[in-house]
């Protein structure tokens, strides 16, 4: 192991110790949700948004709520509804009568974490205003662009199971969110431990953990992780295969209607770096790729009509496809 490998490993074995105790806190409020803790952390290193999918009552407001408490940063959280503007999110321009001016009039997406509650209540044009925030970094009111705050990060949450007055959400829109996370229900054990912490009056609480410039320094130092080109080939060849499936033998091509987009590669690459950096590592393994494979995809792979028809889901395909590329 070269000197550079070395050193690299060195720092993110002190940045692990650090992520690893925000984890510890978030989990004295969350029960049994790990692995999606887990998750988050690794969207968060890698400056992405999370799509946080799950029936109601599985904590998932609260999740991101205590995400945000353990990071010294500001955070808002926007209940979309289906009288909802898109003003009510970015902002407007008003008049004002004493300077006979306009006045831009920030919205509260003007913040570090925004979590869209229900994102899929609110009509398709409400959504969009999330677009540009989400790929840009930046919002545009009425001729006028400002930048956001940085860190920046877009946690929506959304229930799978009650159609009527919801909103499909754009391709272009759920193409931007890095993880696509599906809770599920906890255990029994998880559930006794969930109604003793919750009904016997005692208020648990979260101690900060980073400040927002301890944030950025992870962001950066997440760029330099090292990735070996066969990693980077590898990664290139699980994207591919869901667009062509055939040149890799695989007999899926009738239930892909269109395969995954090359901001799915970027995504591989940088969170499988945050979970090496999460595991103290400086260099990504095959194994960091596929752990967080299924998280990246999920959202990504359309099916086709008759794929949903037979009750495919895309998790299948995604594990078929990791299960015939062949690992460098």
């Amino acid at each position: 192991m070269n000197k550079e490998i070395q050193e690299l490993n060195k720092r993110a074995e002190d940045y692990s110790k650090k992520i690893r105790q925000a984890h510890l806190e978030i989990s004295k409020i969350i029960v049994g949700q790990d692995a999606i803790i887990e998750k988050l952390l690794v969207a968060l290193i890698s400056d992405g948004h999370v799509l946080i999918e799950g029936v109601p009552g599985l904590a998932k407001t609260l999740m991101v709520k205590t995400l945000s408490e353990c990071l010294n940063c500001n955070f808002v959280r926007l209940q979309f509804t289906p009288d909802l503007l898109p003003a009510d999110i970015t902002g407007t321009k008003i008049y004002d009568h004493k300077n006979m001016t306009f006045k831009t009039m920030k919205g509260p997406i003007f913040t570090n974490f925004v979590l869209a509650d229900e994102i899929n209540r609110a009509p398709p044009k409400v959504q969009s205003a999330l677009l540009e925030a989400m790929q840009e970094k930046q919002i545009s009111i009425q001729g006028d662009t400002i930048e956001l705050k940085k860190p920046f990060m877009v946690l929506a949450t959304q229930n799978p199971i009650e159609s009527e007055g919801t909103y499909k959400l754009p391709e272009a829109q759920v193409d931007r969110f890095m993880f696509k996370l599906l809770i599920e229900y906890p255990t029994k054990d998880n559930e006794v431990e969930i109604i003793e912490r919750f009904t016997e009056g005692v208020k648990h609480s979260v101690t900060k953990i980073f400040s927002s410039k301890q944030i950025l320094e992870l962001q950066k130092f997440n760029l330099k992780i090292y990735t070996d080109k066969k990693i980077k080939e590898y990664v290139a060849e699980i994207i591919d295969a869901t667009r062509y499936p055939v040149k890799y033998g695989l007999e899926i091509a009738e239930q892909i209607e269109f395969g995954a987009s090359p901001r799915a590669s970027l995504w591989l690459i940088l969170a499988a770096k945050a979970h090496a950096m999460l595991n103290g590592r400086g260099y990504v393994k095959p194994e960091d790729v596929k752990s967080i494979a299924h998280d990246v995809l999920r959202h990504r792979i359309l099916l086709t009509y008759e794929a949903e028809a037979e009750r495919k889901t895309s998790d299948e395909i995604i594990t078929s496809i990791l299960e015939k590329i062949k690992i460098p």
